[in-house]
């Protein structure tokens, strides 16, 4: 096989090449097919026997996209007053192949879109997964994802795009997918947090000056350290404090707390680094009980301050409290929060196992592994509940 397929840079090409057709000024869901037309071709081309892959690949996938586009333009609409100009423009820049990418993020990430139409379509145009791949991933059947990606070209192509969007959609729908993959495994072959990552690295590349996005990126790749700690062989799932640290990653932490650093350098925090923040000082503790819970807790104002009304950071920053000012001070500000929270019950069950009131924890517990969303987090929360249950004394 091609040197060039095996290495799977056809699935990179991909998206570039389909921000530079939008950024001519193709509607979104033709320049696609129009891009997968030309994969295919190249593949016939360049795959064949004694065939070899032209110099340049993405200015080759470029004109024949755009040239592909132009056919179905002119299918579609034979009364048309102009016909679009062909031309092989030079190769892209990095400059414009930034641009590109934001450009192709913020179409996808459109405010017009639901959050779960963003990250279908976000994995679909920009992470080059097929929509079975997606679909197997989010556990839903193959149609159902086909049209909600279908209705989502629609929506968007239909908006103009002569600028990129708020780049703060576009970090929400990264980090919505890189919790998904986080808390998931690999389905087909696709690891959603990897993809996250891959894509936050070119949104940093495309907005260096951005302080948010570095912080994101900073985020993910902190959590990413530890993942491979997180389950046993068996995929029963590992609190943070039972953790073998051993197992994380302190390449990926050094690479975070660096992207950290400096975006903290240039003064204008926001929820991201703030998170990062926290992710840092868990990483840094060599064990659990030398976590510097009182920065911490400080990290969880600040936290509060820029997000007044998230109840999930009031819910961790009571787990935060309990350890700083005692697990009764922490209870009491998770008595405050809606019944209906996710994770409400687990806070409360850990911080009532802190205080001593076993009877209770295993209660809360178990009302906690009832509402579950998944198996292991069911698995775990019931274990935790039996544990206590038949506890000594």
């Amino acid at each position: 096989m091609n040197e060039l397929l095996r290495d799977d840079t056809l699935r990179r090409l991909g998206p570039q090449v389909l921000g530079v057709l939008v950024r001519r000024g193709a509607d979104f869901a033709t320049a696609e097919d129009a891009v997968q037309e030309a994969l295919l071709e190249a593949v016939r081309r360049w795959d064949a026997p004694g065939a070899t892959a032209p110099s340049d690949p993405k200015g080759w996938l470029v004109t024949v996209a755009w040239r592909k586009f132009v056919d179905a333009r002119r299918a579609a609409s034979s009364r048309a007053q102009r016909e679009i100009r062909v031309t092989l423009e030079p190769p892209t820049g990095p400059t414009e192949q930034a641009d590109d990418t934001l450009l192709l993020l913020s179409r996808c990430c459109h405010p017009a879109l639901s959050p779960a139409s963003s990250v279908a379509l976000t994995l679909r145009a920009l992470g080059g997964l097929t929509t079975a791949q997606i679909a197997r991933a989010f556990l839903v059947p193959e149609a159902t994802m086909a049209q909600r990606i279908s209705r989502a070209k629609k929506t968007v192509t239909g908006e103009r795009f002569s600028e990129p969007g708020d780049v703060r959609a576009v970090l929400r729908v990264l980090y919505l997918i890189f919790n998904e993959g986080f808390t998931g495994s690999p389905a087909d072959g696709v690891d959603l947090a990897a993809e996250a990552i891959r894509l936050t690295r070119q949104l940093v590349a495309a907005v260096p000056e951005d302080a948010e996005a570095a912080g994101l990126l900073a985020l993910l790749l902190l959590h990413h350290a530890r993942r491979d700690a997180r389950t046993t062989a068996a995929g029963e799932l590992v609190p943070l404090d039972r953790q073998d640290r051993a197992r994380w990653d302190t390449a990926t932490i050094a690479e975070g707390v660096g992207l950290l650093q400096r975006a903290l350098a240039r003064d204008r925090l926001g929820p991201y680094q703030a998170q990062a923040a926290i992710a840092a000082l868990h990483d840094d503790a060599a064990t659990a009980d030398e976590t510097d819970w009182p920065q911490i807790l400080e990290w969880y104002d600040e936290l509060a301050r820029l997000e007044p009304r998230n109840p999930v950071v009031a819910l961790n920053r009571a787990v935060a409290v309990g350890h700083v000012d005692g697990p009764l001070a922490g209870l009491r500000l998770v008595e405050t929060l809606d019944a209906g929270l996710p994770r409400r019950d687990a806070t409360a069950a850990y911080l009532h196992e802190r205080a001593g009131d076993l009877d209770e924890a295993a209660r809360r517990y178990a009302v906690a592994a009832d509402a579950a969303t998944s198996a292991a987090e069911r698995t775990h929360l019931t274990k935790q509940a039996g544990r206590l249950r038949h506890a000594p004394g």
